[in-house]
């Protein structure tokens, strides 16, 4: 599921920033192209909440790498006014997901991102149905 919200995030930031920004969901060693943006999922919690439903919470956090050194922070703060619009509504495995607890900082010029996709997900149960039952009943006295 995680890996579905990360497609749908990439999906989501290439459709508001174009082919301009790259977008990565792994470490790169070497070879960062600036702007860019890291998807992660910091947080992931699943609790049980009702016989086979469990509530899920995916917090993720988009770090971007601005192209003007110089002008770092006005750029992330625009970038960031963009991210809110655009991850507001996600589409997962063909599914709408709304991004919510939205917030974002600054750090060493780097924008941190973070936004929750929290979800229910029923677990679904392939335990063959008893086929047959045999039963002797008889009667006392």
């Amino acid at each position: 599921m995680i890996n579905s919200i990360i497609t749908a995030i990439s999906q989501a930031l290439d459709t508001e920033f174009g082919d301009d920004y790259a977008i990565y969901a792994e470490d790169v060693a070497q070879g960062l192209q600036e702007p860019c943006f890291f998807i992660a999922c910091i947080n992931p919690t699943s609790r049980l909440f009702l016989n086979r439903r469990y509530f899920r919470s995916n917090q993720f956090c988009l770090q971007y790498f601005p192209a003007d050194i110089n002008r770092a922070r006005e750029e992330c703060n625009a970038v960031a006014e963009r991210l809110y619009w655009c991850l507001e509504w996600i589409s997962v495995a063909g599914d709408l997901t709304r991004g919510t607890q939205m917030r974002y900082e600054v750090i060493d010029n780097v924008l941190h991102f973070f936004v929750n996709y929290d979800m229910f997900v029923y677990r679904l149960d392939n335990t063959p149905a008893m086929s047959e039952l045999t039963e002797n009943v008889s009667v006392k006295g």
